[in-house]
């Protein structure tokens, strides 16, 4: 039960940054852990750090920005599931011995990483303009996960169960806001006859 928790708590981070995740693991825990690491450790690791550290940064400051963010976004969708099930790959490589439960845990933290990935292009839809201190907010997150899921897997584990809990609320809002957009009859079509454009 402890590794699926610190599984959680490292994909939830790749759910906010793809690079820093991966960056912190590659500085802070060395080569024991990277050489766990699926695809990257076949990878001579100055190259993986000069693109971590390119990526991380290019992450922290253009995500400040309202048009680099959306451009940002739509990579952090595409990477997010990938990254995701690579970092909870290699945290349950270094407990569990079953290769297939390996994997099962891999794809459980992908699905993790891309929902919450969604979640947060979603409030950027919505909001349209994303205060700064919720990005520092993230960030702070994103890496407070990865100590937790290392440290304190219960604690890092329950986190990322609250951000899957408030990413199904936000779905539900999100579409009970998306269905009153329209008139009357047209629930069934809240499209037609937009109140608010998308």
């Amino acid at each position: 039960m402890i590794e699926v928790l610190a599984v959680l708590s490292i994909s939830a981070a790749a759910g906010m940054r793809i690079a820093l995740p991966l960056l912190m693991i590659g500085l802070l825990y060395g080569d024991s852990l990277w050489s766990q690491v699926p695809l990257l450790s076949h990878i001579p690791p100055p190259i993986v750090l000069g693109v971590l550290v390119s990526w991380s940064l290019l992450e922290i400051f253009v995500s400040k920005d309202r048009v680099g963010r959306r451009g940002l976004q739509l990579i952090q969708i595409v990477f997010s599931p990938i990254v995701g099930a690579i970092m909870g790959m290699t945290v349950a490589k270094t407990t569990i011995p079953s290769a297939w439960l390996v994997w099962l845990l891999g794809i459980t933290g992908g699905l993790l990483a891309l929902v919450l990935q969604l979640v947060q292009t979603g409030w950027i839809y919505r909001l349209k303009r994303v205060p700064v201190w919720v990005i520092f907010a993230q960030d702070v997150l994103c890496v407070v996960l990865v100590f937790l899921a290392f440290d304190a897997p219960r604690q890092g584990g329950l986190i990322a169960l609250l951000l899957l809990w408030f990413a199904i609320r936000s779905s539900k809002e999100w579409h009970r806001w998306y269905t009153m957009q329209a008139q009357g009859g047209d629930r069934a079509q809240p499209r037609r006859r937009k109140q608010e454009p998308d």
